[in-house]
């Protein structure tokens, strides 16, 4: 396994802490030096906070961490294709490198979507690698998703069931 497959691996069970809270499972880790300096998974719905990305709380750990608000030298590893805001923070922290796992093809922002990490107007440039462990970041996704329809489904067919009980 290279480097990049073990710390997207490192990402995933970041992913895996948040679907069992009920959040999309995205994970991410800010690497330094061979070392993980900042973790997030994402948890918008359990903070009441639009911006607690997996990418956005990473960033903000490895700069805690390491007592900068500039992430020289350091590697962002996330399960899934970041979105304008964490693209933003990427450049905005001096990120050095991003690799990414599965595409997002609604809101990504680094090539789905949109190209936010090349555009000749940023002050700094963020190598990207995708791709990495795509079929491991999709299946997560793709589980949480499907399981959540189920259980919206099912919570349709109870109260379909309590109003059929009420209306007798």
């Amino acid at each position: 396994m290279n480097q990049d497959e073990y710390w997207i691996r490192e990402a995933l069970a970041l992913a895996e802490l948040g679907a069992a809270v009920g959040e999309v499972p995205v994970g991410a880790l800010v690497v330094y030096n061979n070392q993980i300096v900042g973790r997030g998974y994402n948890s918008p719905i359990g903070r009441n906070n639009p911006v607690a990305h997996a990418e956005i709380l990473a960033i903000q750990d490895a700069a805690k961490t390491l007592g900068n608000y500039r992430l020289l030298d350091c590697d962002l590893y996330v399960t899934l294709e970041p979105c304008g805001m964490c693209a933003g923070a990427m450049v905005h922290s001096r990120i050095r490198r991003l690799i990414y796992g599965a595409t997002e093809p609604k809101a990504g922002a680094v090539i789905s979507q949109d190209r936010a990490l090349e555009r000749s107007s940023l002050n700094h440039f963020v190598e990207i690698t995708g791709g990495v462990l795509t079929e491991e970041c999709s299946t997560m996704l793709s589980a949480f998703f499907k399981k959540r329809r189920q259980q919206k489904k099912e919570q349709r067919r109870q109260q379909q069931l309590l109003d059929q009980v009420g209306s007798d």
